[in-house]
């Protein structure tokens, strides 16, 4: 897997999860003031990344608008591909489109499209917003999951293939958030760039290194890995109280391990468990799962949180640094609640 950033300087971004519409604009132009080379947007079931980004866009001058992601059972990738246009043209080509194909509870729960086979829709789903966004002749796709025009058994016939209206003078990076070892290997073969969340910077290179080195194989580029991006998202708290600060981010992690997905279905408790926290994240499974949420958070081990975050004083945050650059990370995009926080970083990073 890559070994440094391109240009050989670790960047700093900022992410503003599901909640963005609360604040987020205001350290947006904060981090943007301070150097950050990006800031991101996720959206689940809430606020919708593309609104969010576009006033963060709005607000700002120079810092690029990462979707971080946006759900690719939520919109066609026609849609996708001029949403990424409309937004990455106003705002003078500063948008990096992330992408994810989220998990069977959110995408037959609250979509109520089938799951399906992710990888394959995935792959279909990229091709054609690069197809659409290249507008080098009108779209047509032939897949399995995807058919333009349409020809399904109650098609009209009417339909027309088509050619981008807008003219983009920009270029759309594709990232793809993957946790999974097929996906992974997906994202390094067809994206420009990953989103790994959880990833702990001493135990991810070895986990993942493989299946991005098969990724980069399949691509048939030899220079790809050089230019691949690796966008991470962590927490990060800057504090003298290191108990505090993991309380701050145990909360998230329970969530995640415990609770986000169905036992047997959830991707987040098994890279837990491939970090090796297989006994614990069972428990915080269980207990999460139990409606016992309180407890499942107390379960949390102070190790995971640490091999997955930035915490403690300034000095701590500098020696960890020095990990999350060796693994391959090129950007950190950090989830913080104060400016503090921000500024300590860019003085340690920028």
């Amino acid at each position: 897997m890559p070994t440094s950033t391109p240009g050989g300087r670790l960047k700093l971004g900022l992410n503003i999860g599901y909640f963005g519409a609360q604040g987020g604009a205001d350290l947006a132009e904060e981090a943007e003031r301070l150097g950050y080379s990006s800031v991101w947007a996720s959206e689940a079931w809430g606020y919708d990344a593309v609104t969010v980004l576009s006033w963060i866009a709005a607000r700002t001058r120079t810092i690029a608008v990462g979707s971080a992601v946006l759900q690719i059972p939520a919109r066609t990738p026609a849609t996708t591909a001029m949403t990424a246009v409309t937004l990455n043209e106003l705002s003078g080509g500063r948008f990096l489109l992330g992408l994810g194909v989220s998990g069977p509870q959110v995408v037959e729960g609250w979509h109520g499209v089938p799951y399906g086979r992710p990888l394959a829709r995935t792959r279909e789903y990229v091709a054609i917003v690069r197809r659409a966004v290249a507008r080098q002749e009108p779209l047509t796709h032939d897949g399995d999951h995807y058919q333009i025009p349409y020809r399904g058994p109650d098609a009209t016939g009417l339909g027309k293939a088509l050619k981008l209206l807008a003219h983009p003078h920009h270029p759309v990076p594709i990232y793809l958030a993957a946790i999974g070892p097929r996906n992974t290997a997906l994202a390094a073969e067809i994206a420009d760039g990953w989103l790994p969340f959880l990833y702990a910077p001493d135990k991810a290179p070895a986990l993942f290194g493989p299946h991005l080195a098969a990724g980069f194989a399949a691509a048939g580029d030899p220079d790809k890995a050089a230019r691949f991006e690796i966008v991470a998202t962590l927490g990060a708290v800057v504090t003298d109280d290191l108990d505090a600060g993991r309380a701050l981010l145990k909360p998230t992690l329970a969530l995640y391990v415990g609770g986000m997905g169905a036992r047997g279905r959830n991707f987040y408790f098994d890279l837990a468990c491939r970090y090796g926290y297989e006994e614990e994240a069972t428990r915080i499974q269980d207990l999460y799962l139990d409606g016992r949420r309180t407890d499942a958070v107390a379960a949390v081990p102070d190790a995971l949180v640490d091999d997955v975050s930035l915490i403690g004083p300034r000095e701590r945050i500098r020696e960890r640094l020095a990990a999350w650059e060796a693994s391959g990370v090129t950007t950190l995009a950090v989830t913080v609640t104060d400016a503090g926080t921000l500024r300590t970083l860019a003085e340690l990073v920028l």
